[in-house]
């Protein structure tokens, strides 16, 4: 009787014991039930082949990759209080991640997220989260391919003479000018770059102006940035002019003109965004595109022929640049 007693006294220790360190135990977050659900507002149509399509590319890119992934794409927000409204709207609707693809957008979500503590926020191109917990930051140091375009401008043109077709004197245009013209000047010092900056992203009409007062100049390269140098570009393929991309790839658009582009690859910085949303983390920190992290890539048009040596000149910039070795001199 005595040894029963015993049996069943030790019995009760280990049921006890068993529930109390189930207690203890860690809880295991929750599996997620339904779609990670990510909306963006964009100031110009997906298909610009610029700053807009870079973000438009990646998501879905993001989305093939993962699965259960829901998307929801507010393009040509040209107008900020039209943008800010439709943050706030998708906000509302409980999307898992809100992302206000344009710097001009930060002053809205410095108001609308702190009105949606559970819902996280992310924009660019910036390092600002504002100290706010719940919105992330990403920013392009487009200058890293900007530089390399230079290199690869100056070694094949002829002229001497290169143009630049600038937006508005700001973020990753910006950085992506200041790349460009230390480039090109590292592969010749004479080398005459001559920058125009239009005053917006937007207007073709005056991308088109600038860059044909930069060939009538003597200009046989040409480059820029923004939605808007579909117009430069396509004075630049009318005139047999070179030209060089940034944010997206721009090959199609004129084959036989377009010799590289600089690519903005945000899935890598996405794809660490949403691991942390899916750990709990809503915001708070800031991620950086750059030729070491593969956030940029320089993507050669296959139709365009570059010689050996020129196309060796890149791969070293891009080397040097990712190793540290190559230190970019900024404009002022």
């Amino acid at each position: 009787m005595r040894d029963m007693r015993s049996n069943t006294l030790r019995l009760g220790l280990m049921i006890l014991l068993t529930m109390v360190l189930a207690a203890c135990a860690p809880a295991q977050p929750a599996e997620p039930t339904g779609p990670f659900r990510i909306a963006v507002v964009a100031p110009s149509p997906t298909n610009d082949l610029a700053f807009t399509q870079s973000m438009f590319d990646s998501v879905n890119a993001i989305a093939e990759e993962r699965g259960n992934v829901e998307i929801a794409f507010s393009d040509g927000m040209f107008v900020v209080d039209d943008a800010a409204a439709a943050l706030r709207d998708y906000a509302a609707q409980g999307y898992d991640l809100v992302i206000a693809h344009g710097s001009q957008y930060g002053s809205s979500l410095q108001e609308i997220a702190p009105d949606f503590p559970e819902t996280s926020f992310a924009w660019g191109t910036t390092v600002d989260t504002f100290g706010l917990d719940n919105v992330y930051a990403y920013e392009a140091r487009s200058e890293e391919g900007g530089y390399v375009n230079g290199v690869i401008a100056a070694s094949l043109s002829q002229s001497g003479v290169i143009g630049v077709v600038g937006p508005i004197e700001t973020g990753d245009a910006k950085l992506y000018v200041d790349g460009f013209v230390a480039g090109a000047r590292s592969v010749d010092p004479a080398v005459e770059v001559n920058v125009n900056w239009i005053g917006s992203f937007s207007d073709v009409a005056l991308a088109s102006e600038a860059a044909q007062t930069h060939i009538n100049a003597g200009a046989d390269v040409l480059t820029g940035t923004a939605q808007m140098v579909v117009g430069a570009i396509g004075v630049a393929e009318a005139s047999g002019v070179m030209w060089f991309g940034t944010q997206s790839d721009q090959s199609a658009l004129a084959p036989d003109v377009v010799v590289a582009n600089q690519v903005y690859d945000w899935t890598g910085a996405l794809g660490q965004i949403i691991d942390k949303i899916q750990a709990g983390t809503l915001g708070g920190e800031t991620y950086a595109l750059t030729l070491a992290n593969g956030g940029l890539k320089i993507q050669f048009n296959p139709g365009f022929d570059v010689p050996q040596e020129v196309g060796a000149s890149a791969d070293a910039a891009i080397a040097g640049i990712s190793d540290g070795s190559i230190t970019i001199e900024m404009g002022e």
